[in-house]
């Protein structure tokens, strides 16, 4: 099964924790010059056509031996020991890919090479969340999906993250149509637009979702780091 949509800018909710912290603001208040520049992104979003969120539940799934990767339609998703075994209770798989889309990508870009560098720091910490709030929307439409199946969802997890190698990216695109949500990678399982999440959600009758993962995170200087 595969499922894409298209949002608007005001349908996502968008963290605005998330995003102080991106900003460097995670407690003190966020300086005006800052405040008047997310007004304008604020703005300049509602105008953006090109957000979209797609998955694919696979349900040909099985765990390797070895306790760091598995099998879903064929393929081998060398997840690594920490991903593995908080999907191993999962009977099918949910792989997502998610963007903010091609034009504040391209905006974000060109502020921060040309004329305003600052403008272009918000437009790209907005971009970022407006993919993981794309995410969040596509995690919500798979979990309303199998709720009536009495079946729950794990976290959601990436490619690039806890010891699982990016490149596996090329693996979860094939997945999908050409593209999907106008998303494409390079031959190092980058993705363009840069403003784009992709990733997996196990879904079963005994898997868990906890609300926070950042301890599974080497990435201990991250500005979204929560200590709770």
């Amino acid at each position: 099964m595969k499922v894409e949509f298209t949002y608007q800018f005001e349908e996502l909710a968008i963290d605005m924790d998330r995003l102080r912290k991106g900003l460097g603001y995670s407690e003190e208040p966020i300086p005006e010059l800052f405040i008047d520049y997310l007004e304008k992104v604020k703005e300049d979003c509602r105008e953006l056509t090109d957000i979209c969120g797609a998955f694919r539940i696979c349900e040909e799934l099985q765990f390797a031996d070895n306790k760091r990767s598995f099998f879903a339609d064929g393929a081998e998703f060398k997840v690594g020991r920490t991903i593995a075994q908080k999907l191993r209770k999962a009977d099918k798989m949910a792989f997502f890919v998610c963007t903010a889309g091609k034009t504040i990508s391209e905006k974000a870009s060109s502020l921060l090479k040309g004329e305003d560098p600052v403008f272009g720091y918000v437009y790209d910490i907005m971009g970022s969340a407006i993919a993981e709030a794309v995410a969040d929307q596509v995690q919500h439409h798979i979990e309303q999906q199998i709720l009536p199946l009495g079946a729950k969802i794990t976290n959601r997890y990436s490619p690039g993250y806890c010891h699982w190698n990016v490149s596996d990216q090329h693996k979860l695109f094939s997945l999908f149509d050409e593209n999907p949500c106008g998303v494409s990678l390079t031959e190092s399982a980058l993705m363009n637009p840069v403003k784009s999440v992709s990733g997996v959600i196990g879904i079963g009758q005994d898997v868990e979702f906890q609300d926070y993962q950042c301890s599974l995170c080497a990435m201990k200087d991250c500005v979204y780091r929560s200590d709770e």
